[in-house]
């Protein structure tokens, strides 16, 4: 709720704005669609996919098949994604979200094939996501002790899944970069997690989704701070190629650290601006295949917006319009209206 409260107070006047110029032309309330939006071909707020970022057929294939208690495509899919480390990871978190709430398909496959390390990445991912769907997302203060208690237990569970996914395939970074998410849980000391980040950059050093799970855990709401955040972040950036995305690395701790508290004149304070411009000076070099790119994307828009680069912002709600299951707006109760209502004040404006 903390986070909540200022984002609403943002939307609110974007959201007012939109509907005292749609009312001024006798047009009614906001509909999630702006006259400039709409002549630009934007899709209204009921043409917004919330449960994704971008478009991805192959990974509503998958979500298909494993609802439909079908192991066998999922197997095929990781069998033939090979090496690809990011697309891999996106696939296992994909199907293993699925396993959470119903792992029959899951268990078929670990019995067809007992030792198939993709079921066991699975598997260990699986767990992590039972256990937290097992505390909830309340802040610690309105979670109660068997919420705790049973987060915990599944957590150190989830521990024996990770190490032997790990032992079926050495080189796969996916159950690693899991035990992100228990050590988070769990508390490890920062000791520990330096020790897994190792192991981690050693088998992939510029994997996105692992840099952004560890920066998680350097955050001041988990084990670190916003030095620590900082600290980390920086280290990233400086060692990574481009086209890696870890560029908006800096935006995401900003976001954790600061947003809440922020002015708008903090915005467009130069520090910000030049962290804004090196995210949008690595995106054209990362493959457009990306699995997080249109998250990156829909945070990179949403800064934009709030540092009046309206021309800017709108170049990249062209990209991910559609699909706006991302930060910030799956901060809200209705994502797609507030998606909507910043992408139509940057229409408007950057007419």
């Amino acid at each position: 709720m903390a986070r909540l409260l200022p984002l609403l107070v943002i939307a609110v006047g974007v959201y007012l704005w939109i509907r005292s110029r749609r009312r001024a032309r006798g047009s009614g309330t906001y509909a999630g669609t702006g006259a400039s939006a709409r002549k630009l071909g934007f899709l209204p707020t009921s043409g917004q996919n919330t449960e994704r970022s971008m478009r991805d057929p192959e990974l509503d294939a998958l979500t298909a098949s494993v609802r439909a208690g079908q192991w066998e495509p999922v197997a095929r899919a990781l069998a033939a994604v090979g090496k690809d480390w990011e697309r891999r990871s996106a696939m296992i978190i994909e199907v293993a979200d699925e396993a959470a709430k119903e792992d029959g398909w899951l268990t078929a496959w670990e019995a067809a094939r007992p030792d198939d390390p993709d079921a066991a990445a699975v598997r260990a991912k699986s767990t992590v996501f039972l256990a937290w769907e097992l505390r909830g997302s309340a802040w610690a203060k309105d979670t109660t002790s068997e919420q705790f208690e049973g987060f915990r237990r599944v957590l150190r569970r989830s521990l024996e899944d990770i190490e032997r996914a790990k032992a079926l395939n050495p080189e796969d970074p996916s159950p690693y970069i899991t035990e992100i998410w228990t050590g988070l849980g769990l508390g490890y000391p920062h000791e520990k997690m330096h020790e897994l980040w190792a192991e981690i950059t050693a088998r992939a050093p510029y994997h996105y989704e692992a840099h952004f799970s560890a920066l998680q855990y350097w955050c001041a709401k988990w084990r670190g701070s916003q030095e620590l955040a900082r600290e980390f972040v920086e280290r990233a950036v400086a060692a990574a190629p481009h086209g890696t995305l870890l560029p908006a690395l800096r935006l995401v701790s900003w976001w954790e650290h600061r947003d809440r508290e922020a002015s708008e004149k903090d915005y467009r304070g130069p520090e910000l601006m030049s962290y804004v411009d090196a995210v949008l000076a690595d995106i054209p070099m990362v493959p457009p295949t990306h699995p997080r790119l249109a998250e990156v994307r829909h945070l990179t828009a949403y800064f934009l917006v709030r540092q009046e680069r309206y021309a800017e912002a709108l170049e990249q709600f062209r990209m991910v319009d559609g699909h706006v299951g991302a930060v910030p707006w799956s901060y809200f109760p209705e994502p797609a209206e507030m998606y909507c209502a910043f992408r139509d004040l940057a229409a408007a404006k950057a007419r």
